[in-house]
C-alpha cells in the first residue's frame, strides 16, 4: 500500500484508548505508562519559578497530562518481550502522532524491532487538549496579533508554543532537560528489564526527526550511565547547531518568539551571572548543560562535540533535504564538524515539492508514486542502520 493510502489508513485505526492489531499489517500497537521520576525534584523546582501563560492559569509543573502520558508503541503480533528498541523522537510544536505513523510501521516491519513513539515535554498528549483546539484558542491569536503589530506567522497552531516560548524563553532548556530526563529514565527502565515489554540489556537505538535529533545528541553528549555507548542514531531533517537553525514558521513558532528565544539561548543563557535567568553561574554546568551548551553555536565546546562525534562516527547519520530552511545541512556539517560531516551526512532534494514540516506530502498535486518511492528509500535506509 502506498505512503498515502497508508498514512490514511493509519490515522483511522489509532487512537490512544485502546491496543490496536493493524489490518493489513504484521504489526499491534500497544501503550505504555510513563510517570517520571528521574529529576522529578529539579523538574518542579524549575517550573514553579515560571509565572503560568495568559491562556493557561496552571504553573506547568501542575500540567498532570506532562508528568503522567501514554505513548505507542509498535510491535511485531504475538511478540510478549523483546530485546531489540528504537526510540522514535519527533518534532518541535507537534501535537499528533498522525505524521509519524507509517514512518514507525515501516521501522517496525523492516527491522523487526519494537518502534517507540516517545513524546517530549508540553507536545502530544503531554498538554491540555484546549492548547490545540482552534475554537478555544483563536481569541489568543488575535490578542497576540494585537500585541505585536510587526507579528508574523502567528497561527492557532502556532500560539500556544509562541506564547509559552515569548513570556519565558527558559522553557526551551528546562523543558529540553525535563525530556533528557524522561529519556534517560525510559532507556535506563528498559536496559534494566523493568519494562513490561522489554528484556534485560535491550538493544536501544534511535530515529530523531528534527528538534528530537537535536535532543538526541545532547543525549549522546552526555550519556547518562553510559546508556547510550552503544546505541546508533539516525537523524532526519535534524542535526544541526541551534544558530542555524530558523523556526519562524507558521506552524513551528511565530517571528516574535523565535526572535526572543534565539537571544535567550545565544547571549542570555551564556552569560556568566545568570542569577537573573534563575540559573547557576555558567561555571557551575552540569554534563546536561555541557552537552546541550555545545549544540548552540560552532564555537561553543567545540572541542568537546567535535571529538565525541569523531569517536561516534560509525553510530551516527544524518539525512538532510536540500529545500529545508528551518534545519539547514550546513548547520548539521557544522554541529558534526568538517573531519567527520563528510560521511555522517547526505543531503537530498525529493523531486516534488517539500518543506522542513511535510517531507511527505499527501495532497494531490504531487504524484504518489514519487512520494512513496522517496519515503520507501528513506526509511529503507534508516532500518539498514538502526535495524
Amino acid at each position: 500500500m502506498h505512503f498515502i493510502d497508508r498514512i490514511q489508513k493509519l490515522k483511522s485505526q489509532f487512537s490512544y484508548d485502546r491496543e490496536i492489531s493493524l489490518e493489513d499489517s504484521p504489526l499491534d500497537i500497544r501503550h505504555f505508562l510513563f510517570v517520571q521520576e528521574i529529576g522529578e525534584n529539579e523538574i518542579v523546582r524549575n517550573q514553579q519559578g515560571i509565572p503560568p501563560t495568559e491562556f493557561c492559569s496552571l504553573l506547568d509543573n501542575n500540567i498532570v497530562e506532562n508528568s503522567r502520558f501514554t505513548y505507542p508503541v509498535f510491535i511485531p503480533k504475538g511478540v510478549i518481550k523483546t530485546d531489540r528498541a528504537i526510540l522514535l523522537l519527533h518534532g518541535l510544536n507537534e501535537h499528533t502522532w498522525e505524521k509519524y505513523l507509517p514512518w514507525a510501521e515501516r521501522l517496525a516491519y523492516r527491522t523487526g524491532r519494537a518502534v517507540i513513539l516517545f513524546p517530549i515535554a508540553f507536545h502530544m498528549n503531554r498538554t491540555p487538549s484546549n492548547w490545540y483546539n482552534p475554537r478555544a484558542i483563536l481569541p489568543y491569536v488575535h490578542i497576540r496579533k494585537q500585541k505585536f503589530i510587526e507579528m508574523n506567522n502567528t497561527t492557532f497552531v502556532n500560539v500556544a508554543i509562541s506564547s509559552r516560548i515569548s513570556d519565558n524563553p527558559g522553557r526551551f532548556y528546562i523543558s529540553g532537560r525535563e525530556s533528557f530526563f524522561n529519556l534517560w529514565q525510559l532507556i535506563k527502565e528498559i536496559k534494566n528489564g523493568q519494562h513490561p515489554l522489554f528484556k534485560e540489556n535491550t538493544s536501544v537505538n534511535l530515529f530523531a526527526y528534527s528538534i528530537g535529533a537535536f535532543l538526541s545528541q545532547v543525549l549522546f553528549l552526555a550519556n547518562p550511565e553510559q546508556l547510550v555507548s552503544d546505541s546508533k542514531l539516525f537523524m532526519f531533517c535534524g542535526g544541526s547547531i541551534f544558530s542555524r537553525m530558523d523556526g519562524n514558521a507558521r506552524d513551528i513558532m511565530d517571528k516574535e518568539s523565535f526572535q526572543k528565544l534565539r537571544k535567550y539561548l545565544l547571549i542570555d543563557f551564556l552569560r556568566k551571572d545568570r542569577a537573573v535567568l534563575g540559573l547557576p553561574p555558567a561555571e557551575n554546568e552540569d554534563f546536561m548543560e555541557k552537552a546541550f551548551k555545545s549544540m548552540l553555536s560552532v564555537s561553543q565546546h567545540r572541542g568537546f562535540r567535535e571529538s565525541f562525534f569523531i569517536k561516534a562516527k560509525d553510530r551516527i547519520r544524518a539525512v538532510t533535504l536540500k529545500k529545508d530552511t528551518v534545519i539547514p545541512t550546513l548547520g548539521v556539517k557544522e554541529a558534526l564538524g568538517e573531519n567527520c560531516a563528510g560521511s555522517m551526512v547526505k543531503e537530498l532534494d525529493f523531486p516534488y515539492e517539500y518543506n522542513h514540516q511535510v517531507p511527505f506530502p499527501v495532497h494531490n498535486r504531487v504524484s504518489p508514486e514519487t512520494v512513496h518511492q522517496c519515503f520507501a528509500a528513506l526509511f529503507d535506509e534508516a532500518a539498514d542502520f538502526i535495524g
